[in-house]
């Protein structure tokens, strides 16, 4: 009986020791994993293609120490499996390397992207086209002619080069603005640092301040008028307030030619015509427009007609066409008493950008409404534009056509927008635009140099040279603390003039040419005032 008793007892220590062994095994967090993941200090050895110098336990997570690594004449402890070694064991006779996470003795190759193009905005046909045609450009071309090949170009290619144009796309651009898209939203943009566009050089030296400062008072802050223009007699005339001044840039005489009566009245806009420079187009805010003789100094007739304020003039010969506050465009035939001989409607806001081309052609017109109309020059009352352009995004007053290139034309948009956009008028397509990165006010073409100056408003009122047809800004003229309103170019196109709504007009030297190699072609012009010469900074009145 005591023996099977003792027997039931040992039998119940030995359940109970094996159950808190099992319980134990099950609660140890400090033991080996079996078959679990490697760490990932192994992890990165392994994939770095590393041999691991540390050998592992039969869990295959701990890793021994070395007995080499053993200090002599003390007892081994058993390493902790339960934490991530800081050191790992190098070679007999080295210190250890750090954390293993750093690959020692080698560096890892960087990770590069795999370069996937995006498909939306990638040209798969003209890619095919240059891949296929890579090695046949020396095969016989068929026509080969210069002027063919642009045409040709500008008309399937959108004016770029297709053995310069990427045939994979990896960035995607924003798209373009559909046609007849209106920005109603009238966005200001923040053009607080200065332009972005890349900087180009030039071999020339062009002087950063104005050769001459004339104060211009009353001169109005509206970007809808032309005040400012030079004549090919070398004569300046400005609009300020109700009256027209005219500055012999020869001498330096000033004469005022004429004042409206009407106090309300105001000047809206001047223009020379092209040839004889002694005529000039006035248009007033009643919406008449005058054409007055400068040698004699009086009004040679009124043509009157339009419903609002005439914003803009531009002549062709003997026509002089004028645009309205209430989007007509009316052209005047100043030989004839009749002389409203035409009318184009397609503005449904202020024309106020107009421009002739220089073969008489064409007939460019801006408004508020955001359009661009290319005209013909066909004189008669049903007339439709040839083309009409809506991809500015504001108001479109700056135009100004390629002098050696009459088919090229240049236009710049409103706060909103502030692109020039170059177009060819024969395919009717945008051949290039350029972000300004500020209202676009007006736009000069330099045959001299092959350049363009184009003034601009907030937020550094300056005037920029532009190298065509990379358009790299080669320099940024500033000093006008208010936006530019009006640039007009001397007759022999060395010297820009701006208007500014700070009420002055600064003469910019930046087209001189070595007087060596090409004669002034500018006029002097009989002195019409005795007011005398005046200084570099002067006054218009």
């Amino acid at each position: 009986m005591y023996s099977i008793t003792n027997l039931n007892l040992l039998l119940l220590a030995m359940a109970q020791f094996s159950f808190e062994n099992m319980v134990t095994e099950l609660t140890k967090l400090d033991g080996p994993i079996q078959n679990g993941p490697l760490m990932r200090w192994q992890r990165k050895a392994a994939e770095s293609g590393l041999k691991l110098s540390v050998p592992l336990d039969k869990g295959g997570q701990s890793p021994r120490r070395p007995k080499s690594a053993r200090t002599p004449g003390k007892t081994p402890k058993t390493p902790s499996t339960a934490k991530t070694p800081h050191k790992t064991p190098g070679k007999q006779g080295k210190a250890p390397s750090k954390t293993p996470s750093k690959t020692p003795g080698k560096t890892q190759a960087p990770q590069n992207d795999r370069f996937i193009p995006s498909r939306s905005t990638t040209d798969i046909d003209l890619g095919h086209f240059a891949l296929m045609n890579e090695n046949s450009e020396n095969a016989d071309p068929e026509p080969n002619n210069a002027q063919y090949q642009q045409h040709l170009n500008e008309a399937l290619n959108k004016g770029q080069n297709p053995h310069n144009t990427k045939i994979l796309s990896f960035k995607n651009k924003a798209p373009d603005a559909p046609e007849g898209y209106c920005n109603n939203l009238k966005v200001l943009y923040s053009c607080a640092g200065k332009s972005t566009a890349p900087k180009g050089t030039t071999q020339r030296q062009i002087p950063q301040q104005p050769e001459r400062i004339l104060d211009a008072p009353e001169l109005f802050d509206d970007y809808y008028l032309n005040l400012l223009d030079w004549s090919c007699c070398n004569l300046l005339s400005v609009a300020l307030g109700g009256g027209v001044y005219i500055w012999n840039s020869a001498d330096g005489s000033i004469i005022q030619l004429m004042e409206l009566q009407t106090p309300d009245d105001y000047v809206s806009s001047v223009n020379w015509v092209k040839e004889g420079g002694n005529f000039l187009g006035i248009g007033t805010s009643n919406g008449s427009v005058q054409l007055w003789d400068v040698t004699q100094n009086k009004m040679i007739r009124n043509m009157s007609g339009h419903a609002a304020r005439v914003g803009s003039l531009s002549w062709n010969a003997h026509v002089l066409s004028s645009g309205s506050r209430s989007g007509a465009i009316y052209h005047h035939d100043v030989r004839v008493a009749n002389h409203h001989v035409s009318t184009l409607n397609n503005h449904s806001q202020e024309v106020c950008g107009l421009a002739w081309s220089p073969d008489g052609r064409y007939l460019a017109s801006g408004g508020n409404d955001n359009l661009l109309n290319i005209w013909d020059a066909t004189l008669s009352e049903e007339v439709s534009p040839l083309h009409t352009f809506s991809h500015h995004q504001a108001a479109v007053k700056a135009l100004a056509w390629c002098p050696w290139n009459p088919q090229l034309l240049a236009s710049g948009g409103g706060t909103a927008d502030r692109h020039i956009r170059f177009w060819s008028v024969p395919t009717g397509s945008c051949l290039n635009a350029v972000d300004t990165d500020s209202q676009v006010c007006s736009i000069l073409w330099s045959q001299e140099y092959k350049e363009l100056i184009s003034g601009h408003g907030y937020s550094q009122n300056q005037l920029t040279i532009w190298k065509y047809p990379i358009m790299n800004r080669i320099m940024d003229l500033t000093g006008h603390t208010a936006r530019v309103l009006c640039l007009t170019m001397s007759p022999d196109g060395t010297t820009v003039a701006s208007a500014a709504a700070d009420e002055t007009i600064r003469l910019w030297k930046c087209f001189a040419v070595d007087k060596g190699k090409k004669e002034t072609t500018s006029k002097p012009v009989k002195e019409t005032s005795k007011l005398g010469k005046i200084s570099n900074f002067g006054s218009i009145r």
